[in-house]
């Protein structure tokens, strides 16, 4: 493009002149973000390696015959308490089954109670935060002494009483452990509604007029959904701790199920002939929750300074 043509006054009087920029903005805004993206994972592997692990886990829970063609609930006697080899890679149990295979197959049960926990008190907790912090007055009061009262028992205890009630499976377990969670995820919600609603931007888009239902959709929602989503990863390594738990207990889905809390019960009888029953399915849930919390991590700090 010439300079003439730009600043040729009669052209630019009919409207003729053409923009100065040459070259689209977005796409290079975007290689940057690849780049700075890239450049922050590979300076972090054990970043990596969580993603990796975390991403197995979810491959495990829906495509488990990826990993291993064995049957979880078929064993052959013969072949009970086998140490971990080529063929077993987790060892055998009491009954012959092949550990591994029961791990895998179990990450189905434990990862979809641990999905429906988190959604629960994602979808409970945060309406709870966006109505009391949105609406305020006498509505944020009754709801954040409720959510007190939430917070005065150990998480586990409700957890225990709620599935007590509502009795013994996999789908109790996890909404148990998503409303022992509800107080966390309400007062974080609360927290980010209250910090948005006095931005400038909002305080603007009322002044001209805008009904409240825009304002919360449009502009209080999608700001303050951030720091309630990083929570969201986080509570997934603690619920699948807590969900572990109950079925250690016994209050998950009944035997022959591989749930992982169930395997590790199961197992805890002969620690001192085949550790392995035990051992590795507690790996796989300490992998999978430390994957989580790393990850979180980043999402929570790093990537925030990063940018």
């Amino acid at each position: 493009m010439s300079k003439s043509l730009v600043d040729d006054p009669a052209e630019a009087a009919l409207g003729l002149a053409r923009p100065i920029e040459v070259e689209s903005g977005p796409e290079p805004g975007r290689r940057v973000d690849v780049r700075r993206l890239l450049r922050f994972v590979v300076r972090r592997p054990g970043l990596v390696l969580s993603v990796v692990v975390l991403v197995l886990v979810v491959l495990a829970s829906f495509r488990p015959g990826l990993f291993t063609s064995q049957d979880p609930l078929m064993g052959v006697p013969s072949q009970n308490f086998r140490g971990p080899s080529g063929s077993h890679w987790f060892g055998t149990d009491e009954l012959g089954r092949d550990v591994f295979s029961r791990v895998v197959h179990g990450a189905q049960l434990s990862l979809k109670a641990t999905l429906i926990a988190v959604l629960v008190a994602f979808v409970v907790g945060g309406l709870l935060g966006v109505v009391a912090g949105f609406v305020g007055r006498w509505v944020d009061d009754v709801l954040m002494r409720f959510v007190d009262v939430l917070l005065s028992i150990p998480a586990l205890f409700m957890s225990l009483a709620l599935v007590t009630a509502l009795g013994y499976g996999t789908v109790k377990v996890a909404v148990a452990v998503g409303i022992a969670s509800v107080a966390a995820f309400a007062r974080v919600a609360r927290s980010e509604v209250l910090r948005v609603r006095q931005a400038v931007f909002v305080e603007a888009s009322r002044a001209g007029g805008a009904r409240w239902y825009s304002v919360l959709g449009r502009h209080v929602l999608p700001n303050a959904a951030g720091p309630v989503i990083v929570l969201a990863t986080l509570d997934f390594g603690s619920s699948i701790l807590a969900v572990s738990a109950l079925s250690f207990l016994g209050y998950g889905a009944p035997p022959p199920a591989p749930e992982w809390g169930t395997l590790i019960s199961d197992g805890r009888n002969y620690l001192a002939n085949a550790w392995w029953l035990t051992a590795l399915p507690g790996l796989a849930i300490a992998a999978t929750v430390l994957a989580t919390n790393r990850i979180a991590r980043a999402l929570d700090g790093e990537w925030s300074r990063q940018r």
